[in-house]
């Protein structure tokens, strides 16, 4: 069940060279940040190929060009490694395996690695576990970021994965910052685009609830403008309305916005003293990351592996039932009374992150029969 499949014998390339990695995306800041962060010569990863449609000065990389057999085809000579992380929502397990095929004909092997056993923007499990079904079979490779996770994908695949823990995603100045001082005790909840795996009014109700009988303590809920657009896939009127309620009733503060640049995400998370995942289904969290890189706590539900991935509080909560009520008002009390700020220091990231880089590339070297840096 572990054997991986093998690989058209195609001349090795000079053990001097950098791995020429096609990254699937290279511009999210995951994958951008398993690069070293002293700069790093011997990984060299392709940019994301500019989707149809997308301006030239676009940074956008949804859809992955990448995920075409022909673009395979066509650049199989400018990569040794085939690593995949996200961007394949759309795509059917028949292009996948395509996909795959077209990899081995040309004898590239795939690395996978798995950060969502269940999709956070599906309500359907199914299409992803189809998806997974394809690809973690196929990978020659895989990683993910939890023992919870790895776990999983052997007992219903026989596959091994190793474990790397996810890599910063504040950057500096801000991930040096201090936290900014406040006699008050701030709770926040994002409800973004009201995403599938968000059960954002069960948990707001438990939370006015809660707040509002603890001194001192506040509730903020952020929101996108896009829920009370009509036009936007996103709009959801009968949320936006108690939302509203709440605020009008004095029980919460909504802020309707735009979507943050990293730089106001960053400083609205440092504004909190607790950020709550109303999370109903997932996996990993890069918004779990950004919190301990900057130093809010974080009520997370035990759907997922996310108390494996950094400290936080763990409360009761998973589809279809979601949050249990008494189990999400004691994690808040627990936050209020401990005031917990777990924070990982600016030197501990840079460590983790540029080991996090090296397991990579001893890897890639492993797949292209070179010694590994490590050896």
């Amino acid at each position: 069940m572990t054997s991986q499949t093998a690989l058209p014998s195609l001349p090795a390339r000079p053990a001097a060279g950098p791995v020429r990695v096609a990254s699937v995306p290279a511009g999210h800041v995951y994958v951008r940040h398993c690069a070293d962060p002293h700069g790093e010569a011997d990984v060299v990863r392709l940019d994301d190929p500019r989707p149809n449609g997308a301006p030239s000065t676009s940074q956008r990389w949804w859809p992955p060009v990448m995920l075409d057999p022909a673009w395979v085809a066509e650049h199989h000579r400018e990569f040794d490694v085939y690593h995949l992380h996200f961007g394949f929502d759309a795509q059917s397990p028949r292009q996948l395996s395509e996909l795959v095929s077209a990899l081995r004909r040309h004898g590239k092997p795939l690395v996978y690695t798995v950060h969502d056993l269940r999709n956070p923007h599906q309500p359907d499990p199914r299409p992803h576990e189809a998806a997974l079904d394809v690809l973690v079979p196929a990978a020659d490779r895989l990683i993910t970021l939890t023992p919870g996770a790895a776990t999983q994908i052997r007992r219903r695949w026989g596959r091994s994965a190793t474990v790397l823990p996810h890599p910063h995603v504040v950057e500096q100045p801000a991930l040096s910052r201090p936290r900014p001082g406040r006699d008050s005790f701030v709770v926040g909840v994002h409800a973004k685009s009201l995403r599938p795996n968000m059960a954002v009014l069960p948990v707001t109700r438990v939370l006015a609830e809660t707040v509002a009988e603890l001194p001192g303590a506040e509730l903020r809920v952020n929101i996108h403008h896009e829920v009370a657009d009509p036009a936007a896939h996103a709009y959801a009127p009968e949320v936006l309305s108690e939302l509203r309620e709440l605020n009008e009733r004095g029980l919460l503060e909504l802020r309707e916005h735009d979507y943050f640049s990293d730089e106001q995400l960053w400083d609205y998370l440092a504004g909190l003293d607790l950020s709550v995942l109303p999370y109903t289904f997932g996996t990993h969290s890069g918004w779990l990351e950004a919190c301990h890189d900057l130093g809010t706590a974080v009520a997370a539900p035990t759907c997922g592996f996310y108390a494996e991935q950094r400290p936080c509080l763990s409360y009761a909560g998973e589809a279809p039932e979601g949050p249990d009520p008494e189990s999400l008002r004691a994690v808040i009390t627990e936050a209020y009374e401990r005031r917990p700020a777990w924070r990982s220091t600016p030197g501990e990231r840079a460590k983790e992150r540029s080991a996090v880089a090296a397991a990579h590339l001893d890897l890639y070297h492993e797949l292209l029969g070179r010694t590994p840096r490590c050896a």
